[in-house]
């Protein structure tokens, strides 16, 4: 390899005034060169940092490095999330396949900061276990940073990297982003088991993380065939590839194959990555791209929301006028799924929240919560009075519907405001 090798503490050097620098998310998060610039502040002056944070991954508010650092985010995350209210972070409400465009095309993109494995025995370098948006930025970067981590797993499913796109390295010791597998209470564990009962054997799977999902994997154990074609691998898909229930051999593209675009969870997960068989790593171009998708019989999306109006429009990333987290990828699969020969989506979330006081299910979204997906793209909603598909129902039966799948307590004040809305 022809780069330069530095230090973590000169990657503040690096930047200048004006400067467009992509910071990669997810396991991909260089947290070296992060210490390093915050350690520095005036090395961030003028510069606007991009990147695609994951909530609860990621926990780095760029906008504080410096009071004139510029930050363009699609994420909202615990850590940024008063910076995006106060607009001192650009926000911009995306789906994964877009912001995939944007990077690549949209934005000039100066500099590259990602953390990447070491390269293998025979000396080959590997973009690792996150490679979601990385191609998107790699080629048109006028500067390219690689952090060599040494607890990063090399891995055989992922796109290789041509060493002499590197210009400067540094190597690293730290610890990858982790996440704990959830715990799971009865609600979660009911739903899990509604979302699993329609599953079929041969089904490809997407899925996000979270208690519901990890309640689903865990009802699919008895199932046959399964594929994978995801967003992220997590600790409860790896059971299920583990013990063969999911396999790939049904699939119509990618047979045999689990894809996905990175690890998200423990480090167990990221540890058994750099073991797994068969195990693909994709850029977004693959994993979220509809024209894809559609060619994926039987592809089965599964995804959460924080609330459902009567309508069927969904909210999965808002509360009131707080922008909580991103619109994330689950509409481009949602798309793809209709698309797919003998494809389904299903949006799954509790009834209620704040401990059974407020319902998930609403007569309309408040006037300053933006949708996340139209009514339109609703498949099969599921809660744990049950599933329905909403997918085929007149607006009327629809309605019906998400009023079954309600708490008990809310079904007659939702009915009410049904007629209400309808009168009007």
């Amino acid at each position: 390899m022809t780069a330069k090798w530095i230090e973590a503490g000169d990657v503040p050097g690096l930047l200048r005034p004006g400067m467009t620098v992509f910071v990669a998310g997810a396991t991909a998060e260089p947290s070296a060169a992060i210490e390093a610039l915050k350690a520095a502040p005036e090395a961030s002056r003028g510069v606007r940092y991009v990147g695609v944070s994951v909530p609860g991954v990621n926990n780095t508010d760029f906008s504080s490095f410096h009071e004139e650092a510029e930050v363009t985010a699609f994420f909202s995350t615990p850590a940024t999330r008063a910076a995006v209210a106060a607009g001192r972070i650009d926000f911009l409400p995306m789906q994964y396949r877009v912001i995939y465009n944007y990077l690549a095309n949209e934005i000039p993109i100066d500099l590259v900061l990602a953390q990447l494995p070491p390269a293998d025995a025979d000396g080959h370098f590997s973009q690792g276990i996150s490679v979601d948006f990385l191609p998107a930025v790699l080629d048109k970067a006028g500067i390219v940073v690689g952090e060599f981590n040494r607890r990063q797993p090399w891995v055989k499913g992922a796109p290789t990297l041509d060493p002499a796109r590197i210009d400067y390295a540094f190597n690293s010791d730290q610890p990858l982003p982790a996440l704990p597998v959830p715990k799971l209470g009865e609600s979660a564990a009911t739903i899990g088991a509604h979302v699993a009962a329609l599953v079929r054997d041969g089904d490809c799977i997407q899925i996000g993380i979270g208690a519901i999902p990890e309640a689903a994997m865990q009802a699919m154990g008895a199932k046959n065939d399964l594929g994978l074609h995801s967003g992220m691998v997590s600790d409860g898909l790896t059971k299920l590839i583990n013990a063969g229930t999911m396999n790939g051999s049904q699939k119509t593209i990618d047979r045999g194959k689990h894809v996905c675009g990175g690890t998200v969870g423990s480090t167990a997960l990221h540890d058994w990555a750099g073991r797994a068989e068969n195990l693909l790593f994709r850029p977004v171009t693959h994993t979220h791209d509809v024209t894809v998708i559609a060619q994926i019989d039987n592809f089965f999306s599964i995804n959460s929301a924080l609330e459902i109006d009567l309508y069927g429009q969904l909210n999965a990333d808002m509360l009131g006028h707080e922008q909580l987290s991103g619109t994330g990828g689950s509409v481009d699969f949602m798309r793809g799924a209709a698309l797919a020969q003998g494809g389904k989506s299903i949006v799954a979330l509790q009834a209620t929240a704040a401990r059974g006081t407020i319902s998930r299910i609403v007569p309309t979204l408040k006037a300053e919560t933006a949708a996340t997906a139209l009514r339109t793209d609703i498949d099969y909603v599921v809660t744990e009075y049950g599933a329905r598909r909403l997918k085929s129902l007149s607006v009327e039966d629809r309605a019906r519907a998400l009023i079954e799948l309600a708490a008990p307590a809310f079904r007659d004040e939702l009915r009410d405001a049904w007629k209400t809305l309808r009168r009007r």
